[in-house]
């Protein structure tokens, strides 16, 4: 029973998402077709090459149930009698305590607030009720089939879809830092890519001196590096070490220790804030930097989850904080922006005796950037209903997580090999709705 049967807005999805049919659905389910989420960009003009892509990984398995909530739906509030979050009409929970409302049907958990006005500016949007096709609930190869871009973890697919994106595409340029990873390893994603670095911070990116070198002969040095490489023509050493002394020398005049970001954003002071805020210093220095990729863990919430406070909260007020601070530095620079994230799967329907959710299926991916038309959440609602749910307890899969990544990739990266990229995703076969 639903608390108000969702409107053409958000669950057949047809002016939204283009989607192949019900039947098409099925059989995406049952090793068939697959179900085409067209969410509305704007197509990148033709005399510029794509946007820089910021790929978020919420690692642990987020429970997109309660960071998007489907309060319109009475089984929500059944499954989770300690977790729930309180409806956006709850007048006896306090503002503070109660769901955002998106629509008549979903709304945000009141830590993700920040992320509100970039909703209602068209700048995000949502797609709930998503993901693959692995079915195994293990964080590694759902996480290892994602990065993979392919539907299942047993997939022969060797190389990350980020990667193969990079090699179907001319370069930008030669810069070295094309693809940056802020972590400690690199990410499947971009595995196979040749122009990837993996850095924990910007100031790892230096040249190698001995520590007992100072400032100045440190500067020497580089100095001399960069008459002797100018002198060695145009060959591929000669440039990749012109490029990389030019990228080193852009660093230094931006200095990221003492970066300052604009228009009053504030980022937190935690993984995450930082990354992003390395992050917007790259794009800003125009050093070449074409992709990004960043983790967010503490998502797997077996155990004491929290409802409007706790540990989910805390996690989901860090990740507003730091994407509305992201969104904020940027300002029109967002335009040239696109930010993806998602997570491995989603959590379980109903609460355990933990009062935490075991591991699911459907989650949760959010897009933001200036050429996404957002302020929709895209849905084929499948329902939460026990004859509804996938075994044993999961909101169902309704939209492959590869066709969302697609339309990224070919209307705001600019990259029409969509087949190189995702190889095996079934050409759409798009409805009028």
């Amino acid at each position: 029973m639903l608390r108000g049967e969702p409107n053409d807005d958000y669950s057949p999805v047809r002016r939204q998402i283009v989607l192949t049919g019900v039947s098409a659905v099925l059989g995406w389910f049952l090793g068939g077709g697959s179900a085409l989420a067209q969410i509305a960009f704007k197509p990148v003009p033709a005399e510029r090459r794509g946007d820089v892509l910021v790929c978020l990984f919420l690692r642990g398995g987020a429970d997109g149930l309660n960071m998007v909530i489907p309060y319109g739906e009475d089984a929500y509030y059944r499954n989770r009698p300690s977790l729930a979050i309180p409806a956006p009409n709850d007048r006896r929970r306090s503002a503070g305590e109660r769901a955002i409302a998106l629509n008549d049907f979903f709304a945000l958990h009141p830590a993700l607030k920040p992320l509100y006005p970039l909703f209602a500016e068209g700048k995000l949007t949502i797609v709930h009720a998503c993901g693959s096709a692995e079915r195994s609930r293990s964080h590694f190869e759902a996480m290892s089939a994602m990065e993979r871009g392919v539907a299942e973890a047993k997939a022969g697919v060797v190389s990350g879809w980020i990667a193969r994106h990079l090699l179907s595409v001319p370069r930008k340029g030669s810069s070295p830092l094309r693809a940056v990873a802020f972590g400690n390893v690199l990410p499947e994603s971009l595995r196979g890519s040749t122009d990837a670095v993996v850095l924990q911070t910007l100031s790892d990116f230096r040249l190698a001196m001995p520590k007992t070198m100072g400032i100045t002969q440190a500067e020497e040095l580089q100095h001399t590096l960069r008459e002797l490489y100018a002198g060695q023509g145009r060959d591929e050493v000669a440039q990749a070490a012109q490029d990389t002394l030019q990228v080193l020398e852009t660093l230094r005049r931006v200095d990221p220790t003492r970066y300052r970001p604009a228009n009053g954003a504030v980022y937190p002071d935690s993984d995450l804030g930082r990354g992003l805020k390395q992050v917007a210093a790259l794009i800003k220095a125009q050093v070449g930097l074409e992709v990004a990729c960043l983790d967010k863990g503490g998502w797997d919430t077996h155990v004491a989850q929290g409802s409007t406070t706790g540990w989910m909260p805390a996690n989901l007020s860090d990740l507003a904080q730091s994407l509305s601070a992201f969104a904020r530095d940027m300002g029109e620079g967002m335009k040239h922006v696109t930010l993806v994230a998602m997570t491995e799967f989603g959590r379980r329907v109903r609460e355990n005796s933990g009062l935490g959710t075991d591991h699911g299926r459907a989650g949760v991916m959010w897009l933001m950037g200036g050429g996404i038309l957002g302020g929709k959440v895209h849905a084929r609602w499948p329902g939460l209903e026990p004859h509804q749910l996938e075994e044993p307890g999961d909101l169902r899969v309704t939209t492959d997580y590869r066709e969302v990544l697609a339309e990224v990739v070919r209307k705001r990266l600019g990259n029409p090999n969509i087949a190189q990229v995702f190889p095996g995703l079934p050409h759409p076969r798009t409805t009028r709705g």
